[in-house]
């Protein structure tokens, strides 16, 4: 929907979007109808292999995101770091060796893995948990309207799945002891 919604921004008229959906192709459909009821969408598994502008579309990302992985510059400066990434399809033997060689059982991947892949949930069966005050305030916490949030990095996608019962509403109290023997908080602009 983002996509769509970037492209008419640009002023791009669109008659017609295909999609290729690992999820219920209907429920997609409907959904992406009644945000942009102008458009046609077509939606289908396996999308690629039955519509031949899907499957240019394929062909053209993959080229994008290899000349992209030759480019990419990592933000981590760990030692070590390599580029045989393989062809980062779950099966490929290098790409399972990148992942090994390259995970943090406290942060995870490097900033170049999508946490929410589902190939790095088993990389992560003895994953350190760590829980940590949210940045942010939740407007629609129960203490007079405003609550700091803790969150554990599984319930953000580090382990490929979400789970919201590991979010625990917090007035500050339950704030890590570092931050409040401290007093450190958050500062968005410096006076």
């Amino acid at each position: 929907m983002g996509l769509v919604r970037k492209v008419l921004d640009m002023g791009v008229i669109l008659a017609e979007v295909y999609i290729d959906t690992v999820g219920d192709p209907e429920k997609y459909r409907i959904k992406l109808t009644e945000k942009f009821p102008g458009i046609k969408f077509v939606v289908a598994k396996k999308a690629d292999s039955l519509y031949p502008v899907v499957s240019g579309a394929s062909i053209v990302a993959k080229v994008i995101r290899d000349r992209a992985l030759r480019n990419w510059v990592f933000d981590e400066t760990a030692l070590n770091m390599h580029m045989k990434t393989g062809s980062g399809y779950p099966g490929d033997p290098d790409t399972k060796q990148w992942l090994e060689d390259h995970k943090h059982p406290v942060f995870g991947f490097p900033t170049l893995v999508r946490f929410s892949w589902g190939t790095c949930t088993p990389f992560f069966k003895d994953a350190v948990e760590v829980t940590w005050e949210s940045d942010e305030v939740d407007e629609d916490a129960t203490n007079n309207g405003r609550a700091k949030r803790q969150v554990k990095l599984s319930s953000l996608g580090f382990t490929g799945f979400k789970r919201k019962t590991e979010e625990i509403e917090s007035s500050g109290k339950g704030r890590c002891k570092f931050f409040q023997a401290r007093k450190l908080e958050l500062v968005r602009k410096f006076q």
